[in-house]
This record gives C-alpha cells, structure tokens and sequence, in this order.
C-alpha cells in the first residue's frame, strides 16, 4: 500500500469511527482517560527514551535552541500531561449539552444542541505534547482524530499514540479513534488536506510558513493559529513593582512559547523608569534591541529595525520602544500585532477600556503575564491550539470549541401553510 492509500485508509477509518462514537457516554471516556494516565505513568521510561532519540536528531540537525526547549519531554513534563489529563477528564462533558430553547407562536419547540465536529486532522511540529492534548481532547468531544506529527518529534509522538491506543482499547472503545500518520513524507500533509470527504476540519500548530502552507492548500475549513506576536504595554499609571514582575515573566518564563512576549512598549511619561524596568531581563541574559532612547540607556542594547517589531522570536531576545500614551501603544500594536495576545499594566480602568476597545486580538490581559495565553490557564485542561480566527472559535481551543451543533424541533402535527 503506497503513501496515497494509507492515507486514505486512515480517513476511511476515522470517519467510520467518529459515527461510533458520536453517542459515547462521558462515563466510558473517564475510564479510558484513567487508563491513559495509569499508561503514562508506568511507560515514562519508553517516552523519555523515544524523546532523547529524538533530542539527539534535532541537535544532529541543527533545530535551533527555541525548538529544541518545544521538542524536549522530562520526568515535570510526564507529570504535566498526566496532570492535563485529568482536567480534561473531570471537565463538563460537550456533547449532549442544550444550548438553547424556544417555542414559536405555531406550538414548534426548537432546541439547539451541541454535537461532535465528526473527524479532526492535526498537523504539528516540535511539540510532542500536542499528541496527548489533541487526543484527550477530541475524546471529550466524542470526535476522530488523525495526528500529522513533525519529523523532529516523530518517534514520541509515536510512542505516545501506542500509548493511547493501548490505553483506549482497555477501555473497549472503537478502534481507530486516534490515528497518526505512519511517516514524515511532506506528500502525507498534501494528501490530508485534499480528504474533505473524511476530514472535517484541520487544525495547525507550527510555525508560519506551516500555516500559510495549510491555508493556502486545504480544501478543509482551517482553525488556524498564526504567529504570537505579543505585546505588553507599561502605562504611566502603572504600578512599576507589578510590571517589572510581568514584562520579566511574560519574556523569560518560556521564551519558545506563543505567549511570550516579543515586545515591549513604554509611556513616554515614564521612560525615565526604562532602564529600571528592562534590566532584570538584561541581566538574565535577554538580549535587548530598542529604539533610539532605549539604546542610549546601555551600549549592550542594539537598534530595532522595523523588521524586529515584526518578528517572533521565540527566545531570549525582545524589542522595546517609548510610546506616545496608550494611543501610541494601541496604534503599534494594531500596525504590527498578530491578535493573539497582549497585556497592559495600569492602574487606571478608563485606560484600559481604551486599549480593549482598540485592540482586536484574540486575548486583552490587563495587570497579568501574556504567558497566560494557554488553554489550561483559561480552566480548558489544555488546547489543541490557540485560534487567531474569528469564526467558530478565538482564543484557546478547547474541547467545547471542537463541536458545533444541531437543532431539534417537536411539533404536534403542525403543517406550513
């Protein structure tokens, strides 16, 4: 069987899934996710292993240092999934869930109902995680899934799908749930992106050029996640205590993150408390660029071009600028931002109703870290991605962002005239 009918095969068998378990009860997913996290956990050493090969690919390759820390799986990173797990499970079932109810004069009782999206197709890069995510959460939304994982992180994310196919048979659910995608052959995402006639919708997570790739090819609706270009704003009625603790964690916590931030901007009111502000992350190894003020501060900082303020890093590595107020602020952002996330530090509510009315991103924090942009922060377990879109779903995908929904009408021998 060549790569085309494998392919084919898996969407033939997803779909034939996805019927099964349209009607699955929330009592048989909790057993299947009981057994995922007892399989987790006692095949740690198999996953740790599987993802050292893989560590060991990316370095022989030269994956740079941002991918690497996304690829990377640890003894805290087990415990995470399986603590992941576990919110999902005990997360309000979707399915089943009556979202609305009204009569017409006639005596018609409408109800809408929600329902699963039928069969999902994930296509990710260096994030072996993404695997556990998207398939705990495609069964709490009772739909199939087929998994595209990168080459980097290939023999993982293979190794976590017997896992949970494993795990998913021990509960006696359908077979062929979760699928993945037997090989790293860029022809593979072609095909997958042709299947309209099995896929229901795809779902990116990679980086830019993934996205433009997949939305520009799919002949399937894309829930897609661009860049997080992210921003995080210094008001001049900002308390300075609580924005130094911000900007240093929205940075440096996880600088690989989509939720990082990548730029920083200051009230010019305040920009004599710049230096006060960005040291800390200097000093822990941050490399600095700025406009002209900034690099007068320090000869380590380097110039920003118009270039940076476009750029996502995704490392140690931010780019500042003094703004005219918080309309200069918003005016940037609305010129450079990806509307993914962005935060303000301010004490004042009328500024910050301005930078939210003026901002169209998907996430407006006000006195919090953008590292906060995260499916489980937001009490969903976690996220199959973080939607840049404004249709279906924005924001973090969760699994009651994965459905959509039916109507069901009683009526009592009405006729239209």
């Amino acid at each position: 069987m060549n790569i085309l009918e494998t392919i084919n095969d898996l969407g033939k068998k997803a779909k034939a899934a996805s019927i099964k378990i349209r009607v699955l009860n929330p009592e048989n997913k909790k057993i299947a996710y009981d057994f995922l996290e007892k399989n987790i956990k006692n095949k740690s050493n198999v996953i740790l292993d599987a993802n050292k090969l893989d560590i060991e690919n990316a370095i022989k390759n030269n994956l740079s240092k941002p991918l690497i820390n996304r690829l990377k799986i640890n003894e805290d990173s087990i415990l995470g999934i399986i603590k992941s797990i576990n919110q999902i499970k005990n997360q309000p079932d979707p399915i089943g869930e009556v979202l609305e109810n009204w009569e017409q004069p006639n005596g018609l009782k409408f109800s809408k109902i929600s329902v699963p999206l039928g069969v999902l197709g994930v296509i990710y890069e260096s994030r072996p995680n993404v695997t556990i995510d998207a398939s705990c959460l495609a069964l709490k939304s009772n739909n199939a899934l087929i998994l595209r994982g990168g080459s980097d992180s290939f023999h993982t994310s293979n190794e976590l799908v017997k896992i949970i196919t494993e795990s998913f048979e021990e509960a006696n659910l359908p077979k062929n749930i979760i699928q993945m995608i037997p090989t790293t052959n860029r022809e593979a995402v072609d095909h997958l992106l042709a299947m309209n006639d099995y896929v229901n919708v795809i779902i990116p997570r990679g980086g830019k050029s993934l996205i433009k790739k997949i939305n520009e090819k799919s002949k399937i609706p894309v829930i897609k996640h661009l860049e997080g270009l992210c921003h995080v704003y210094i008001d001049k009625e900002a308390d300075l205590e609580i924005a130094k603790k911000i900007i240093f964690n929205s940075k440096l916590r996880r600088p690989e993150i989509c939720g990082a931030a990548e730029t920083l901007l200051i009230d010019n009111s305040i920009k004599d408390k710049a230096k006060e502000l960005i040291q800390p992350l200097h000093e822990a190894g941050c490399k600095i660029k700025g406009d002209e003020y900034i690099q007068t501060l320090d000869h380590n900082f380097e110039e920003a071009t118009v270039e940076d303020w476009s750029t996502e890093y995704l490392d140690k590595i931010i780019s500042v600028k003094i703004v005219d107020g918080v309309e200069g602020a918003i005016d940037h952002i609305n010129n450079y931002s990806s509307n993914h996330t962005e935060s303000i530090i301010t004490e004042n509510e009328q500024t910050f109703s301005n930078f939210y009315n003026n901002i169209d991103s998907a996430i407006i924090l006000k006195n919090a870290s953008t590292q906060f942009a995260d499916g489980g922060e937001f009490g969903f377990g976690a996220e199959i991605g973080i939607s840049t879109d404004k249709l279906h779903v924005r924001g973090p995908v969760g699994a009651k962002h994965l459905t959509t929904f039916k109507y069901i009408v009683h009526g009592s021998g009405q006729a239209r005239a």
